[in-house]
């Protein structure tokens, strides 16, 4: 039987359930898509391969760090290689472990543990900051908005302050007459 041959009704519903299960079928592919984004992303913070930055951010990506201690915003590919590079330095046994992803939309949102031994030295509020040689190990949350298949914009939020002093350095809230 050919499909000209079918019932009216018969070749409408199957039409309709063609056009309704077809949004899933694209949900799943682009979900799929999304998560070996995140996935090939951990290779460029546990391994150092700055190409696949090329690869993974549109040139126009923005990355937020957003930690109570040192706010930091990079723009494009450039200096995200800059920023990886640095924070390589800083850890150069940095890895990054994927805990939860979660996958919304045109966002991904990953939960995440990095571990790593400072033997560089540290961007700070004042300046660098010395290597301390010690273990570290923080976790954080990543919102990352993507657009046409590459990183557009991210969020990244983690705990600086347990960071350093899980380092050993000390925060001292200002005085009553530096705040004048």
């Amino acid at each position: 039987m050919t499909l000209t041959a079918l019932p009216t009704p018969l070749l409408a519903a199957m039409l309709g359930l063609a056009i309704v299960g077809l949004p899933q079928i694209m949900v799943a592919q682009s979900e799929k898509a999304m998560k070996a984004l995140a996935d090939r992303d951990l290779e460029i913070w546990n391994k150092g391969n700055l190409a696949l930055i090329d690869e993974l951010c549109a040139p126009e990506y923005v990355a937020h760090n957003v930690n109570q201690l040192l706010d930091v915003e990079v723009k494009g590919a450039a200096a995200m290689k800059q920023y990886v590079t640095s924070v390589r330095t800083s850890y150069p046994d940095l890895h990054v472990r994927m805990d939860e992803l979660l996958i919304t939309g045109d966002r991904i949102i990953r939960r995440w543990t990095a571990t790593g031994t400072n033997t560089g030295p540290l961007p700070g509020p004042a300046g660098k900051l010395p290597p301390t040689g010690k273990h570290v190990e923080v976790s954080g949350v990543d919102v990352i908005r993507i657009v046409k298949g590459k990183y557009a914009e991210s969020w990244s939020y983690w705990n600086g302050a347990s960071v350093l002093a899980q380092l050993g350095f000390n925060i001292t809230p200002p005085s009553a007459a530096t705040q004048k």
